[in-house]
């Protein structure tokens, strides 16, 4: 069992940025990302033996993790508001234009981020973000995979509408046309 330990807590070092950045674009507070991904941690130490051999060890993770953030939201329904992560000011960057235009597009990409209803979120960052597949991102959030194509492929056209990116009605020349 010695060494079923060390592999999990190697995993669970390895994967800790992509946890805190799933926990971060979840509750959009890094305090509370933090407290999150301890406890996630926490349960995956403590419940090791559940774990598929075989599995995606990621998917795995990501699901305690929604799990432990649904949790919350439940109890926080009474205990008040949360910090919103866009009123931090402390994020550091570099100064000039190139870096102020970079960060004014990542804020309005974020912002659109923000805007998508929490199940299109969820699946976007899932499946765009951290590189589950369709499978187990349906797997982590414990529906369809028809559910997950849909509301992919729903974000990603709210996204683009919200970037100005219009994209062409005709995408391919219809058969017999030439482009």
């Amino acid at each position: 069992m010695k060494g079923d330990d060390v592999q999990v807590s190697d995993r669970l070092v390895a994967f800790l940025p992509n946890l805190r950045r799933f926990a971060i674009s979840l509750c959009r507070s890094r305090d509370l990302a933090d407290d999150l991904v301890q406890a996630a941690c926490e349960r995956a130490l403590a419940g090791q033996d559940q774990f598929e051999p075989g599995t995606r060890f990621d998917a795995w993770m990501f699901r305690i993790l929604r799990n432990l953030w649904i949790d919350h939201v439940r109890r926080a329904k009474t205990a008040g508001p949360t910090e919103d992560i866009t009123e931090s000011h402390d994020i550091a960057g570099d100064t000039g234009e190139r870096e102020a235009e970079a960060r004014l597009t990542l804020k309005s990409v974020a912002e659109a981020i923000d805007e998508l209803p929490d199940e299109h979120r969820e699946v976007l960052l899932l499946v765009c973000v951290e590189d589950l597949s369709y499978k187990e991102a349906a797997e982590v959030l414990a529906i369809p995979i028809g559910t997950v194509m849909s509301r992919l492929a729903r974000a990603r056209k709210n996204l683009a509408e919200a970037a100005g990116i219009n994209p062409a009605v005709d995408r391919s020349p219809a058969k017999g046309r030439n482009p």
